[in-house]
């Protein structure tokens, strides 16, 4: 396999494969990921809070040390040359392209050449985390792959000295960006160091191992300021959130399940499927082995996805957010043996490319289909006016449907295009800048009360929509919108009128304050 470089281990063709990685990305005006929109309406208060002080009766943003704040500084300076919505799209669509750029080379430093079998890990640039709208947290990643890559080069090149004094800012950096992407970096930077001090001991047995654990400790030193950093952010009165919710074994196999999660679940679930042979052939086949050094980092990541709890700060899905990386490791771990013929390694080239491919197609069209329903329902936007107090119901079943609607925040793009209230933001202290103080909304001001169900599910803070209407401060908001709303009955829309409707989909302006409804023996009735 020694010689001339062939055609997937070209430059060029880790150029292609990260441009590639980008064409879900560039029909869709806004990136329809589940979160984003939220996202932005947050983005759009931080730059336009100090011009619009009238924002300042809704919500309170105040700028803190965190360790969850990569696009929130990245658009700062981009929304001032292309605008709010095409900076965070400049963003997002740069993740996946540095996604595979990072995994292709850390495969490219770990076996020296780009092995056949890690196009199968490509695929994970558009993992369920990226889907669900994770953008600090999966830019993070993205750059803590290409760190690490830098990692084993400078390792390579003999350059330690001069690794150290890099990647002192350039922890900090990743940190500010996300902390996961800071503490992946370590596990792998560390799991990197031990086998190369494991191969350099001169020891032997137990003491060798011992040896290497030690001194890879050390090497890691240089990543370690950050430690300082999350002492700080996690000790302040501000902070809230509750850790829980620990070795949930039926969620974690769920995670591993669903690490293509996008739209169709056969098709999401087969792809999977695909990794896990893939994996599982690299026990089984004679012709294909694993690294030591990038399978000690995938177990590694395997035993703080084990650990990890599923709420970590009062932030949820923290040990979802690593199954696809996990895997991703693993699947670059494997390198033909010796005695490959080209032939087997082109056609494991081949079917890694193809496999690539046909995850792109389903993806764009799944994303065109999306920005369909986007184009949809913003219509409704052209008949709120600047500055207006917006409550929002997003419909939902209690069962987790594989196929997200993509609108739970939606009505977020109402406060970052009419800078109007909206009741989708999160509101957690010590967790990102923004938190909410519209106290007329009461119960409704925030994450989750957008969302509504039939029934109440167990479990969950989500109201059946029939208790949301009845229940919401009318006097707080100007307007009501429903989503994909559940049935309900129609008197509880009384002294609402529709202004603009879209299937079940329908914008109310609140007309009548006065009207009241009761709550007796799980009855609403008018009072």
């Amino acid at each position: 396999m020694q010689g001339e470089l062939h055609w997937w281990q070209t430059r060029a063709f880790v150029a292609a494969m990260a441009l590639a990685a980008i064409v879900p990305l560039l029909w869709p005006d806004i990136p329809p990921l589940v979160d984003l929109p939220g996202h932005m309406g947050r983005y759009r208060v931080q730059v336009a809070i100090g011009s619009h002080p009238e924002l300042a009766d809704w919500y309170d943003f105040r700028w803190q040390l965190i360790g969850n704040l990569g696009i929130d500084l990245l658009v700062i300076p981009l929304e001032r040359v292309f605008g709010l919505e095409l900076a965070v799209k400049l963003i997002v669509v740069a993740i996946p392209a540095l996604t595979v750029s990072g995994l292709l080379w850390i495969a490219r430093e770990v076996h020296g050449r780009i092995p056949a079998t890690a196009l199968f890990a490509l695929p994970l640039a558009y993992s369920y985390p990226f889907q669900f709208g994770f953008v600090n947290f999966a830019l993070a990643m993205a750059l803590a792959l290409n760190l690490f890559a830098l990692w084993l080069r400078m390792a390579r090149a003999g350059q330690l000295n001069l690794r150290a004094l890099v990647f002192v800012p350039a922890s900090c950096l990743l940190w500010l960006c996300h902390t996961f992407g800071w503490g992946v970096l370590g596990v792998l930077a560390f799991s990197a160091e031990m086998i190369r001090q494991h191969d350099a001991s001169r020891g032997g047995g137990g003491r060798r191992w011992f040896d290497a654990w030690f001194r890879a400790a050390l090497g890691c030193i240089p990543l370690a300021l950050p430690m300082a950093l999350m002492i700080f952010w996690r000790s302040g009165d501000h902070v809230t959130g509750q850790t829980t919710d620990w070795f949930n074994w039926r969620q974690k196999f769920n995670y591993i399940a669903m690490v293509l999660r996008d739209r169709w679940m056969a098709w999401d679930m087969a792809s999977a499927t695909v990794l896990f042979l893939i994996l599982f052939k690299g026990v089984r086949d004679e012709r294909i082995e694993y690294s030591r050094q990038l399978g000690l980092s995938a177990l590694f990541l395997l035993i703080v996805f084990v650990l990890l709890p599923r709420i970590v700060f009062g932030s949820a899905y923290a040990d979802m957010r690593l199954a696809p990386f996990m895997l991703a490791i693993a699947v670059i771990a494997l390198r033909p043996r010796r005695g490959l013929s080209f032939r087997g390694a082109a056609t494991f080239a081949a079917l890694g490319l193809a496999f690539f491919g046909a995850r792109l197609v389903g993806t764009t069209v799944s994303y065109w289909l999306y920005d369909r329903e986007y184009d949809r329902v913003l219509t409704a936007l052209d008949h709120v006016p600047q500055g207006a107090r917006v409550v929002t119901f997003v419909g939902r079943r209690c069962q987790d449907d594989w196929t997200y609607s993509r609108l739970e925040h939606v009505s977020a793009l109402l406060l970052e295009r009419k800078l109007a209230y909206t009741n989708d933001q999160w509101s957690m202290a010590g967790g990102q800048l923004l938190t909410v103080k519209y106290g007329a909304a009461q119960g409704f001001a925030h994450d989750p009360s957008e969302i509504v169900t039939d029934v109440r599910c167990r479990g969950e803070w989500w109201r059946p929509v029939a208790w949301a209407l009845a229940a919401f401060p009318r006097h707080a908001f100007d307007y009501v919108w429903l989503l994909n709303p559940p049935p309900h009955d129609p008197a509880l829309v009384r002294g609402l009128t529709p202004i603009w409707r879209s299937g079940r989909d329908v914008l109310y302006r609140v007309d009548d304050r006065s009207v009241r409804f009761t709550l007796r023996n799980g009855v609403i009735s008018p009072r």
